[in-house]
């Protein structure tokens, strides 16, 4: 936890706040924090500063909170992931909320188990937990936003126009031609199919939807080793 994460229900007056959960936990086993010390802070989706420990037991702990900066600026990129199988997915949110991806579509594909879509991991407390979590790695307060999008035809005919509008729309490709572009300076409406790649009719209709598609070479990688590898290529 390289950020103590705040939110609102945690503040016992204007710049005081008690923490008794994990956070607490945290800061006994892992930063073994004593009255006095600094921590960086911040408040979900509003300002970073420090925070200052005042008191702590193994029951809770209080800190006088000062919040005087801005997050850092968020990637310019909109994510359209085919779901991933549960149990990678908790990784993945993680890995986009600590790079500061601020827009996630998790979309179906022909290669998506049905059975996914069942996921307990897919409640929205579930998915705000990993994200949480990455942010506390990351350093940043600005929670991303994760819609799901099971029917792939719609979402690719009606919805994505205005997604990818005065945007740079690629679609990641194990099979693609043409290398994934470096430093690009604006947006990117970014597409990573399944395991093996999005198959040919899902191409195309991304073609159709103004997609180009990139490989990252003749590799095929896991999607949790690709977002971070085509991300890290762009904008490095």
């Amino acid at each position: 936890m390289n950020l103590l994460l705040l939110e609102p229900g945690d503040f016992i007056s204007a710049k005081r706040v008690r923490l008794s959960d994990r956070r607490l936990k945290h800061m006994l086993d892992i930063h073994q924090a004593k009255p006095g010390d600094k921590l960086k802070a911040g408040l979900l989706n509003s300002q970073m500063g420090t925070a200052t420990l005042l008191s702590l037991s193994a029951d809770s702990a209080e800190l006088e909170i000062s919040l005087t900066s801005t997050p850092p600026p968020p990637l310019p990129v909109t994510l359209i992931l085919a779901l991933p199988r549960p149990k990678m997915l908790r990784r993945i949110l993680q890995t986009i909320s600590t790079m500061g991806v601020k827009q996630l579509y998790l979309i179906n594909s022909w290669r998506v188990e049905k059975s996914y879509w069942q996921s307990p991991w897919l409640s929205p407390p579930a998915i705000r937990e990993q994200l949480i979590l990455g942010l506390e790695q990351g350093g940043d307060t600005l929670l991303p936003e994760v819609s799901l999008v099971p029917l792939f035809k719609p979402f690719v005919e009606d919805k994505l126009p205005a997604i990818t509008a005065n945007s740079l729309a690629l679609a990641a490709h194990p099979y693609g031609n043409t290398a994934c572009p470096t430093t690009i300076n604006g947006a990117v409406t970014l597409a990573i199919g399944p395991e093996g790649g999005f198959i040919d009719y899902e191409i195309q209709k991304l073609r159709e939807a103004g997609f180009a598609p990139v490989s990252l070479g003749k590799r095929i990688l896991r999607v949790e080793t690709a977002i971070p590898a085509i991300l890290g290529r762009m904008f490095h």
